[in-house]
């Protein structure tokens, strides 16, 4: 008997990593990539001797991304050189430096120093964040296609927990009174697009999983996770065709039968995944008027995430700075008003510099270093014109970047350089609106509300990525690819391992 074939659309985090397990469970895979590399946002930039992740450089949570590789039945360390990272990151704000550790004696004291009298909060918050996530996280490895799955006893044994109604800063707000503290375990909001004030406090599991589980760096950049799947994919007898674009999904009626090519090529299979931004790909691989959820309009009324802005700097120096440094403006709550509700940018902005040299000597040549600053900016809708302003904002940019942070000299000692605007989000990587998170996470676009894995409007069609269920960031994206995995091979009739239990908490230090 033929083996049943699965097209995927788009070689990012998601797509890989659904191609692997289905590779290894003994489906035949083939994936489709319009970029000549792997990755996607999930690829490196290389400017002459400097290399970059494009897109996300927090690995959190990593025993996700280690299960998934065991699943397909390979260890992650024979492919992949990990560093754990403590301090996990410095926190910026305008009078006052913290260093983030991971949960221990070391965090404690740094709290105590910064935050005084706050040590018995902060054993409250770890332990009753534990029972958070020990509730809610298995939940979120199950799918959403049906309403009924809310009556399953592991959602309602959790549902207490989700704290309903309530956002993150809210939540901090039963743990800490200072709101520098709060901000400091709760900025992890941006991670998807969000505002900590509208952000669900579910996702306190967030900074929980960073300090119990840690951040780590994969030696490289966190684009070689990308190139390490794409070879146990072709390891596993998988198909991966670069320079491929998908022109559209090859349809009848309502039923997808493959893809079209943009050579006009035509490729015929039992399942399709889609990997590319799903709104993206509901208004430019889907013909119009096929779906109705999720058509163009319905799409325009959605609630999307924020974009970025993003420079690149291979520098001829090294800095004394952390890996990871997150920025506060001064009134960081105007500046996400600007940011989500008033769509404009703002002179007193909040961004992020991952200094990786430091802890990774293959990306810059001896001495010299990749300096790599995101902003969060409005998407899309807010109708800024890049084009005129980029070079400006440019400028304001490295100005706070040198009055806030050690760079002070940084400007003469860039050696090259490159910039992404949301328009070149939208443009160059085929993110709808330069909204780089995707969907929103509000509550009224999650679970059931969120596109399914299995798609509800097209047959033989699954979703994976961050516009899927679970969401964004790369741990809920290598979940949603397992998701979508499981659902193919329960319905081919195909065996497979069922994800194992959470391991337990991993303490820095001496833990309380």
């Amino acid at each position: 008997m033929d083996r049943n074939h699965i097209i995927v659309v788009g070689a990012g985090p998601g797509g890989l990593a659904s191609a692997m397990l289905l590779a290894h469970r003994g489906l035949k895979v083939t994936v489709f990539e319009k970029a000549e590399e792997v990755g996607g946002r999930n690829a490196a930039i290389k400017l002459g001797d400097y290399t970059f992740d494009t897109g996300p450089t927090f690995l959190i949570m990593p025993f996700i991304l280690r299960e998934i590789f065991q699943a397909a039945g390979r260890n992650a360390e024979d492919y992949l050189k990990f560093k754990a990272l403590d301090p996990l990151y410095r926190l910026m704000f305008k009078d006052l430096e913290v260093l983030m550790f991971r949960h221990g004696d070391r965090l404690r004291d740094e709290i105590e120093s910064k935050f005084g009298g706050n040590g018995t909060s902060l054993n409250d918050f770890f332990r009753k964040e534990r029972i958070r996530f020990e509730k809610l996280y298995p939940c979120i490895r199950k799918p959403y296609s049906r309403l009924s799955v809310f009556l399953n006893p592991l959602f309602l044994r959790a549902a207490p927990h989700m704290s309903l109604g309530r956002s993150m800063i809210e939540e901090l707000g039963r743990y800490f009174d200072d709101n520098k503290l709060q901000l400091s375990f709760c900025f992890q909001s941006k991670y998807l697009g969000m505002s900590m004030w509208d952000c669900p406090a579910l996702f306190m599991i967030i900074p929980y999983g960073e300090h119990m589980y840690g951040i780590e760096h994969v030696i490289g950049g966190l684009n070689q996770i990308s190139l390490a799947m794409e070879k146990v994919v072709r390891e596993l007898g998988g198909e991966i065709h670069l320079n491929a674009p998908v022109k559209k999904l090859i349809l009848e009626g309502k039923t997808v039968k493959g893809v079209e090519l943009d050579s006009g090529d035509k490729v015929y299979a039992d399942e399709v995944i889609v990997n590319a931004d799903f709104s993206y790909a509901m208004r430019d691989l889907v013909e119009p008027g096929i779906i109705s959820k999720y058509s163009e309009n319905q799409l325009q009324r959605k609630d999307h995430s924020c974009s970025t802005f993003m420079l690149y700097l291979g520098v001829d120096k090294k800095y004394d700075l952390s890996h990871h440094n997150i920025i506060f403006a001064g009134d960081y709550r105007g500046n996400i008003e600007d940011i989500a509700n008033r769509k404009v940018l703002s002179d007193d902005m909040s961004f992020y510099i991952q200094n990786a040299s430091v802890t990774d000597p293959t990306l810059a040549p001896e001495g010299k270093s990749t300096i790599y600053i995101l902003v969060p900016v409005p998407n899309n809708k807010g109708k800024i014109d890049w084009d005129s302003c980029k070079d400006e904002y440019r400028e304001k940019v490295m100005a706070q970047v040198v009055a806030r942070t050690p760079l002070t000299d940084l400007k003469e000692h860039i050696e090259v350089e490159k910039v992404i605007t949301p328009d070149e989000w939208d443009r160059d990587y085929n993110v709808y609106i330069g909204a780089v998170f995707s969907l929103a996470h509000s509550l009224r676009q999650m679970l059931y509300w969120r596109p399914h894995n299995k798609f509800e409007e097209l047959d033989r069609c699954y979703l994976v990525g961050g516009g899927t269920h679970p969401g964004s960031g790369l741990p809920t994206i290598y979940e949603s690819a397992r998701i979508t995995a499981d659902l193919i091979c329960r319905y081919h009739g195909v065996s497979f391992e069922p994800p194992p239990p959470l391991p337990g908490p991993q303490t820095g230090g001496a833990g309380t």
